[in-house]
């Protein structure tokens, strides 16, 4: 070793000694757990550590408030990230039987979470990767392994890459079964289910192996990190081993398929093991879960197995035979079998259970007693219960196979008696339902809008099955048209009442056509007779004729009633239809109000007929209102699908004085009183908002010479001659320009 290594190695030393109070507490009282990925969406994973905590001997200052996982790619060891994972949950493993709980053995779960994303660029190598965390110390009284107060815990996952071929490999690791409160009994068999489930649907395989130490120590317990693998294995006492980890017999062993753990110990005392459960998909396996856990071996008071036995019949002495004897349920037999159920044990409580073997679906039920305490004061040395195979169950010809099993009350963990019973069973026969109505005897049924349709439907069961009656249509919702089937089961027939008021939303279709069906589902089968009840719905429509005297147009356009102002106008409307319809005229203006515009509508509306008169006081105020005034005159059926009748008019007002213009542009300004003035007497004539505002007339070079707001101006020049340019401009904006000589 060289200087600078032994000097490395004192330093190392004094700073232990110098941070031993900074160091996070010797947690040890460890007594397991396990580490789980969950996939959430696209690469977002969840990562789990549940660790078991002696919540008996573990002082509370043990408990971490947080633990670093880290995360290694399996082909070379490199760390990929470390992930801070907090306390999120603390909770106490329950007992399978609270009433065998002792005070000296208490187990805690401590969860500590964290979400993490796993992305496809990163985590994407075939080989796949391993997450671990490190914590020393365990119990210190562990019986099967050395130095256990100094033994660390390596909690180990392996998991796959997120990415195949170019494409997303989800997986979430297996969920381990919980984990266990209970302890074992010298030379008694313990039992506990350690099989777990996977969410994707990967096989799972159990078997034994020997719990990792890891990198931690006494020295330092909680490591900021985990280091890479491989990871040092816990020793074992001599004589123990992977396959002998808890000394008895058999020792501890667990089902390769089933994850089912098993021991008949013969040692007491605290006994550590480890458990891997290997996920395998379309035979190639993808990843593995570990669990480190304890079992405590004691003495305890010997407890006797009970037993239960199955007569045929109450009053049978013959006892049914495993695997001998079958049982045939037939139509119209008896279907009901007779348990009796003991304990050699004086005070015991039993209880009874089933567990289907080879079938699933419908099970037998108990219709008495399936618990009680045998041999107590005033209690029967043995107990009865009755046990009914229901009517329904079919074995389809196969035997089927259930499990009846009696349970006591015993710590640690229930002694149980199991008769496994072979059967077979066929169902009653069934008839199909029956359906009619009362919608006949002549269909199709013709309606019309406005009619009320009401008929029964009756449903019949041969065997009196529970019958349920129900409705569609072809091609269309009953419920949407309004229609309703109300149902109740009188006499035995399940009898429901069709009612439908036919409105306009039945137009459209001639025939609508409603299935009616009654429904049985006797043994969880289903039978279903049906019955259609054609109704035409007969609806028909012809145009209304509109008359008028108001002026006609082609068909599209628009006529035109032209007035003079302050003039009055009229026009009538008539209208018929053949169909005796409720007719009404209206008369709506599309862009002015008709008040406003001096008009006014009036209408006598009525079935078959509709009569209106429409006025036009036409006046500056109708015309300054709006230059177009066309209405809209509409004679409206009230049926399903009207067919209504318009009229468009546009309505002019006529300005009195239609002269027209004239304009000069030569005066001679000489006194002889020919052309002496410039004039304008033929401009239009004021009209409503179109009065005259001013003349204005320029020089050649723009100047103004002359303005004046009198349209009857005179303008004799500008005492001198040339050429001059006038503009006349109105208050509704239109304007008239020329020119003018004047000649001297």
């Amino acid at each position: 070793m060289s200087v600078f290594s032994r000097l490395g190695g004192v330093l190392r030393a004094m700073l232990v000694v110098v941070l031993l109070g900074a160091l996070p507490a010797r947690a040890t009282h460890i007594v397991g757990g396990e580490l789980e990925l969950v996939h959430q969406n696209g690469d977002n994973y969840r990562l789990i550590l549940n660790l078991y905590f002696d919540a008996y001997n573990g002082s509370p200052n043990a408990l971490d408030a947080d633990l670093t996982a880290s995360i290694f790619q399996k082909s070379n060891n490199s760390r990929q990230m470390n992930v801070l994972l907090p306390l999120v949950s603390n909770t106490f493993v329950n007992y399978t039987n609270p009433a065998c709980a002792v005070p000296t053995l208490s187990t805690r779960k401590l969860v500590y979470s964290k979400a993490i994303k796993l992305a496809a660029n990163t985590f994407d190598h075939p080989q796949g990767y391993y997450v671990a965390v490190e914590r020393c110390c365990r119990n210190n009284n562990i019986s099967n392994i050395m130095s256990p107060g100094a033994a660390g815990q390596a909690f180990y996952l392996e998991f796959p890459a997120v990415v195949r071929n170019g494409q997303p490999f989800i997986d979430s690791t297996p969920r381990i079964f919980p984990p266990l409160a209970d302890y074992a009994c010298r030379n008694e068999l313990f039992y506990y289910d350690f099989g777990g489930v996977d969410a994707d649907g990967d096989s799972l395989v159990y078997d034994l192996v020997t719990p990792l130490n890891g990198h931690s120590d006494s020295d330092l317990p909680k490591p900021a990190a985990a280091l890479p693998a491989p990871y040092s294995q816990i020793d074992w006492r001599v004589g123990l081993g992977p396959n002998n980890q808890i000394p008895g017999s058999p020792p501890l062993r667990i089902d390769a398929r089933t994850g089912l753990l098993t021991v008949r110990p013969t040692n007491i005392g605290l006994f550590v093991f480890g458990v891997r459960c290997s996920e395998y998909r379309d035979g190639e396996k993808i990843g593995e879960s570990r669990r480190d856990f304890q079992m405590q071996v004691l003495n305890c008071a010997i407890n006797q197995n009970p037993s239960v036995v199955l007569q045929p019949s109450p009053t049978s002495p013959v006892r049914y035979q495993p695997g001998r004897d079958t049982l045939h349920f037939s139509p119209g037999s008896n279907r009901c079998v007779q348990l009796r159920f003991t304990d050699p044990d004086p005070g015991s409580r039993l209880a009874l259970s089933l567990r289907a073997v080879n079938f699933s679906g419908l099970m037998p039920n108990f219709t008495s007693v399936t618990s009680g305490t045998v041999r107590g004061p005033g209690m029967a040395d043995t107990l009865t219960a009755t046990l009914c195979f229901p009517n329904c169950i079919d074995s389809k010809g196969k035997v089927f196979l259930l499990d009846v099993i009696v349970g006591d009350d015993g710590c640690s963990l229930p002694r149980r008696d199991t008769v496994r019973v072979a059967f077979t069973a066929v169902p009653p026969p069934n008839s199909p339902p029956t359906i009619s109505t009362t919608a006949g005897p002549v269909l199709p049924l013709r309606v019309r809008i406005g009619d009320v349709v009401t008929f029964d439907v009756i449903g019949t069961d041969p065997d009196r099955d529970a019958l349920t009656l129900g409705m569609s249509g072809r091609g269309f919702s009953p419920a949407s048209l309004g229609a309703t089937l109300t149902q109740a089961t009188v006499n035995g027939e399940r009898r429901g009442r069709f009612s439908w008021l036919v409105d306009c939303q039945a137009v459209g279709q001639d025939t609508r056509e409603f299935i009616f069906t009654s429904t049985s589902e006797p043994c969880g089968g289903r039978e279903t007779a049906s019955v259609s009840v054609p109704i035409v719905v007969e609806y028909s429509n012809t145009a209304p004729v509109l008359t008028t005297t108001l002026p006609a147009a082609p068909a599209g356009t628009v006529a035109v009633v032209k007035s003079l102002l302050n003039e009055s106008y009229s026009a009538t409307l008539e209208g018929f239809d053949a169909d005796g319809d409720n007719l009404t005229l209206t008369a709506g203006a599309e862009s002015f109000n008709l008040a406003d515009a001096g008009m006014r509508f009036s209408a006598t509306n009525g079935s078959g007929r509709a009569s209106g008169t429409f006025y036009w006081d036409a006046s500056c105020a109708s015309v300054n209102l709006h230059r177009d005034l066309t209405v809209t005159f509409q004679l409206l059926d009230a049926t399903c699908r009207p067919l209504p009748q318009q009229h468009r008019v546009r309505f002019e007002a006529l300005n009195p004085d239609s002269t027209t213009l004239k304009l000069y542009n030569i005066i001679t300004p000489n006194g002889d009183g020919l052309n002496d003035a410039f004039r304008l007497p033929d401009l239009p004539q004021n009209f409503c908002d179109a009065q005259f505002a001013t003349i204005q007339i320029f020089s050649r070079w723009g100047q103004q010479v002359y303005e004046t707001a009198d349209r009857d101006f005179r303008w004799g020049g500008n005492d001198s001659a040339g050429i001059y340019f006038y503009l006349v401009s109105y208050t509704d904006g239109r304007r008239y320009k020329g020119w003018l000589e004047v000649i001297k």
